[in-house]
């Protein structure tokens, strides 16, 4: 594992806790030697994340697209990136990061975090992500969803066995644990 691609959100939350756990995470990448992939913005926990990666001497790639650079969503410190990369859309910049990245962890975020990382799960699924899916349950802010996950399997549109594919954890102990040791979901046969 060398790469992780942090989906966040480009807001901060209404509770400190959320920007607490993002410095937390930044160190958390940059004393396991992980190079940080994510979205290439300069606002909210993205810009948190990056600013600490950055401050802590580690690596970055940014994934951004033509649009964002265009509306000034990028990090204003972007040549200090190891690299960047500039898609054409929102779909090309998603498929990037998942390619360039050994795993992928959400912290909490909005809709734009969510549908990135179960993309990101959903292609696991279908053998065209073979990384690790984590959501980081900062403050249980993804209780909720492991509950639905959880009906997901209940109700037999998601397997018991796919369920414990994808990681609710608000420790980064047991998140690197479940990276480390991780087996892609066996892709099923119609």
């Amino acid at each position: 594992m060398k790469r992780i691609v942090v989906y966040c959100g480009a807001a901060t939350g209404n509770n400190p806790i959320y920007i607490t756990a993002t410095k937390k995470l930044a160190s958390w990448l940059v004393e396991h030697n992980l190079e940080l992939i994510y979205g290439g913005g300069g606002v909210g926990l993205m810009g948190i994340l990056s600013d600490q990666v950055l401050a802590k001497g580690g690596q970055i790639h940014g994934v951004t697209t033509k649009q964002l650079v265009s509306q000034g969503a990028e990090s204003p410190r972007l040549r200090e990136l190891s690299d960047l990369t500039v898609t054409d859309n929102m779909s090309a910049r998603k498929a990037e990061m998942m390619n360039l990245s050994n795993g992928c962890i959400a912290l909490p975020g909005g809709i734009g975090t969510l549908e990135e990382i179960t993309q990101a799960f959903s292609w696991a699924r279908l053998g065209d992500n073979p990384n690790p899916c984590v959501f980081y349950n900062v403050n249980g802010y993804y209780d909720s969803l492991a509950k639905m996950f959880d009906q997901m399997a209940t109700e037999g549109f998601l397997s018991a066995a796919d369920r414990k594919k994808v990681l609710f954890s608000d420790s980064l102990d047991e998140i690197y644990a479940f990276m480390t040791t991780y087996v892609p979901p066996k892709i099923r046969q119609y």
